[in-house]
Order: structure tokens, then sequence, then C-alpha cells
């Protein structure tokens, strides 16, 4: 499986503007890649047009044997008239109930399923969104923001359990935080605006995987070569 992205341009309509022009990603591995770059630089409309949730681009766009791509963000929300429970269960198949299960206790979220979504905390809404689209069958999940709001120690949990749960899945995870794409992304791709050229460098990160310790001199160097990207 692969994904790649040939020359993508993008704007949006009614406007002059580019987004972004001429973008290249290629993604040949399964596990965690980023979209890294401040806010207003193209990461989401890149990752909408992977996803095949926004037309009028130019450029090619080959997803191979990837046909099942997810796109999820962290303002995305659930109905709000059920418990949390109730509605996971009926949305999962009950041959999901294991993984379910784990993946509740991975997440830290037994005591929140008798709770109506509106009642949750903003970070237990994205660990809960996240939850039900894990438990969905996909080849690429595109992760926009969708652990904001959780504290660090628990994303850094979720995300190399994540890792080691779903080694053959791709995933593409989108984040302002360069510490931890740095840490847990294997191809970064840094965003610089419409304008810079070129509009996007890629950064190999250092993937590490759960019980694996960073070496530190590695870690500064890839954020250093992430920031003197952007």
């Amino acid at each position: 499986m692969e994904l790649e992205c040939l020359d993508i341009s993008f704007k949006y309509p009614g406007t002059s503007q580019y987004v972004f022009e001429s973008l290249s990603f290629t993604i040949t591995e399964p596990g965690f890649h980023a979209l890294f770059g401040p806010s207003g630089v193209g990461k989401t409309s890149f990752a909408k047009i992977i996803s095949g949730d926004l037309e009028g681009f130019s450029g090619e766009l080959r997803t191979g044997r990837i046909q099942k791509i997810a796109y999820t963000y962290n303002l995305e929300r659930l109905p709000g008239w059920a418990s949390v429970g109730n509605h996971l269960n009926k949305i999962i198949p009950a041959s999901q109930n294991n993984l379910k299960k784990e993946l509740i206790d991975v997440f830290g979220l037994e005591t929140c399923l008798n709770n109506r979504f509106s009642q949750l905390s903003m970070g237990q809404k994205n660990r809960i969104n996240l939850l039900r689209y894990l438990l969905q069958d996909f080849h690429l999940l595109i992760l926009d923001e969708s652990l904001a709001n959780v504290d660090e120690p628990t994303r850094e949990t979720i995300i190399l359990r994540i890792k080691s749960m779903f080694p053959q899945t791709f995933f593409l995870y989108i984040s302002h935080n360069v510490v931890e794409v740095s840490r847990f992304c294997k191809k970064i791709l840094v965003f610089r605006g419409a304008g810079k050229v070129p509009q996007s460098i890629l950064v190999l990160g250092q993937d590490l995987q759960a019980g694996e310790k960073p070496d530190q001199k590695a870690l500064e160097q890839t954020m250093l070569e992430i920031m003197n990207a952007s």
C-alpha cells in the first residue's frame, strides 16, 4: 500500500490566492506520519483532499490499495440524547467488543460511558471521538488535532498504544506540537505557507515505539530541522 500526492495545488473557489502549490508527499510504510505547521497554512485542506472531502485541486492523488480513508477532527461531536456507552454499543459491531474494551481502558474512559457526550470535558470528547474511529474499518486514518485538550502523558500513552495495536495501519497526524511529531512520527511534512519556496519540507522523525527511550541528541536535531523548515 502507498499514498502518493503529486504536485497538489489548491485555492478556494472565488479566490486568487493559492492555499498551497505543488505539494508532493509519499507514504509507503504504515505507521504514524505527520503534517506540521502553524494555523492557516493548509494542513486541514491538504488532509481533506487526501480523504476525498475536498475537491477542486490540481495535481494527482494516488491511493493505491489504500481505499478506505477516514478523517476525524477535534471538534467533531456525537449525538447528545443518549449515553456515550449506548451510542458506542449501537454503532460498533459485537465482533469489535474486545477491542472496544481495550481501547476504553487505554483511553481512560470507563467512567465516562454513562454520561451524555455534552457532559464530558473537551479532552474526554476528543478521546471518545477518536476511539469510535479506531473501531471502524479503514486503511488510513487522518487525525486532525484529534488529541487536542488531552494532557501530554495521556496523549503519549494513547499514541504509543495505537502504534502497537495497529502496526500495519497508516495514520496521518496533524499537530502543532513539535516535540510530539518529532518523537512519534516517521515522515513529517512541514508546511511553510503560501509564498515560500519550497512550500513544504520533509523531515524524518524518530518514530519511537512503546518501551523505547529517545536519543535526546537525535530528537533535538529533528526538532531543529522542523523549526528551521517552518
